[in-house]
């Protein structure tokens, strides 16, 4: 007997081979048969005329560390069709966590009403698994938090006995499950490390099979340079690497990723097991803080604040993000004030959907100046939408072959402590949306291979044993979603909306959404390396 069988689909089977009509026997949390059930009895079945059955999509670059413990149902994820979030993206990680980094998380954590209870990587794992999760969860280190750990906030290089204080920490977690390493080097603390340190990081991550993640150096004038950081990281530590969210940022660097694509297929060619993720958007989202040279971050969120409250020092902050630096990826001068959209700004909620330079005119103001007034207001943290890409790359990324789909982005609901601000769309719609406007509608895309950037990819990549493929034998993580109608529906200024097409997920054997709606089951796993 089958406890569940899905009848009469279009079966995607995630290898990127053509679709074949086929019934599809659950038992346990596994697949047990893929063709034709010959009426043997079941507890549940799922009628999928017209519709496709597909694996679980792999959500390989997500921001859902401090969300999956405040809303595990993870409503926004569920209801694109993902059945496993990949955390611990861009240098940011739930654990482990000491001194700075505790400080830092504990006080994220309250904007959600979650009271930090871990510091290692193991007792995240635990307190996961006593709460429940919908979503299967893999996580990387975030090595700014490995940092903020040790050092602080401090910029400059680690002195030995941090450097042993890091390798260690990471190497715990590493044995704990975790899949790799992850930099954010945009993002102080992160972006005070050299090329060096990153390379010793991750040497310890590769030793444990591991790969490494990156949010590059810089996605503008640079991306090139930075691009080719990161497989020298790659190449010297015999590391995989995957680049996280590719894109030229910029109107001047529109069309850069031709060039980017080129070095890293190169690299490819060399040997090297280095792939992208994408998500299918114009623009990105980040903190507005960005907008500061880094050594105005040095020490932290509340100095970096007192900065801005000091005259001098507040002009000399203003002059030099007025300034053009070579080699600086400030969105405030290569998209401009008007395209950076507030998302979320507890101090005026307001404001959010708002530009920076509305903002200002509206209270008479110097874009810059209100800038740094919205920054104090908000205790230096604010989350922002900046305009920057062209659709053109967004396409061209997307058809290269060992691109993998991401959305960059935390598990949201329309309720509840996660249904904060106006947060990007992409947490909402990057799944459906790549079917529905790149697939159906502009054929960018076709199905099997769209499926298979959701699905296959990102377990090989990843190493997940018996995920990401329609395959007897294979862990029951499936979707079935309408083709005809698939679609996202968030929008910049009413992101929180469900897609629709997305009819019935099953997470290891259990339907979490069912004729569109969650069921409220937390069949998620915490998914470990080599386990």
């Amino acid at each position: 007997m089958f406890d569940l069988a899905i009848l009469n689909g279009t079966i995607v089977d995630g290898t990127g081979r053509k679709g074949f009509r086929a019934d599809l026997g659950v038992v346990g949390d596994s697949i047990v048969c893929v063709g034709e059930l010959g009426g043997r009895d079941t507890r549940r079945v799922i009628d999928a005329t017209g519709m496709v059955v597909a694996p679980g999509f792999i959500d390989v670059h997500t921001h859902s560390d401090d969300t999956v413990l405040a809303n595990p149902k993870m409503e926004s994820k569920v209801r694109q069709g993902i059945t496993t979030e990949v955390c611990g993206n861009c240098g940011d990680s739930a654990a482990p966590v000491q001194g700075q980094a505790e400080i830092g998380a504990r006080k994220q954590l309250q904007r959600y009403g979650v009271e930090l209870s871990w510091h290692s990587l193991e007792e995240w794992f635990q307190r996961l698994g006593d709460q429940g999760v919908s979503t299967n969860v893999v996580t990387l280190i975030g090595h700014g938090t490995l940092r903020a750990s040790v050092m602080g906030h401090a910029m400059r290089p680690p002195m030995q006995e941090e450097m042993l204080a890091m390798r260690s920490l990471l190497a715990e977690s590493m044995e704990a499950g975790a899949f790799g390493l992850s930099t954010g080097l945009i993002y102080p603390p992160s972006s005070y490390a050299e090329l060096d340190e990153l390379v010793e990081l991750s040497r310890v991550a590769a030793s444990y099979g591991g790969l490494y993640a990156s949010h590059l150096r810089n996605e503008g004038d640079r991306l090139i340079e930075a691009v080719a950081e990161a497989v020298a990281i790659g190449e010297k530590a015999g590391i995989p690497v995957e680049l996280s969210h590719h894109k030229a940022a910029g109107k001047a660097n529109w069309g850069k990723v031709q060039q980017s694509l080129e070095l890293i297929e190169k690299a490819r060619r060399r040997g090297l097991d280095v792939s992208l993720d994408q998500y299918p958007y114009t623009a990105s989202s980040t903190g507005l803080s960005v907008v500061l040279p880094d050594w105005v971050h040095e020490g932290g969120d509340e100095a970096m604040v007192e900065r801005l409250k000091e005259p001098a020092l507040r002009a000399k902050i203003a002059s030099e993000v007025r300034s053009v630096r070579p080699g600086w990826e400030n969105p405030a001068n290569t998209s401009g004030w008007h395209n950076i959209v507030l998302a979320t700004c507890r101090s005026d909620p307001g404001l959010e959907g708002k530009s920076i330079s509305e903002i200002s005119q509206s209270l008479g103001r110097d874009p810059v100046e209100a800038a740094f007034d919205l920054l104090i207001a908000n205790e230096g943290s604010l989350a922002v939408i900046i305009f920057s890409m062209c659709e053109d790359d967004v396409q061209a990324v997307m058809r290269y072959p060992p691109t993998m789909v991401g959305s960059d982005a935390s598990a949201k609901a329309p309720y509840g402590p996660t249904s904060q601000g106006k947060p990007h769309p992409r947490a909402y719609g990057t799944f459906p949306r790549v079917l529905g406007r790149y697939v159906r509608e502009l054929g960018v895309l076709g199905w099997e291979e769209a499926v298979a950037k959701m699905t296959s990819q990102p377990a090989a990549k990843l190493g997940l044993s018996k995920r990401g493929v329609i395959a007897e034998g294979n862990h029951a993580d499936v979707v079935v979603f309408d083709p005809r109608t698939v679609s996202d529906q968030g929008t910049f200024t009413e992101p929180h909306r469900y897609p629709v097409g997305i009819a019935h997920v099953v997470v290891n054997g259990t339907v979490t959404l069912d004729g569109g709606e969650h069921t409220g089951a937390l069949s998620g796993r915490i998914l470990k390396r080599g386990r």
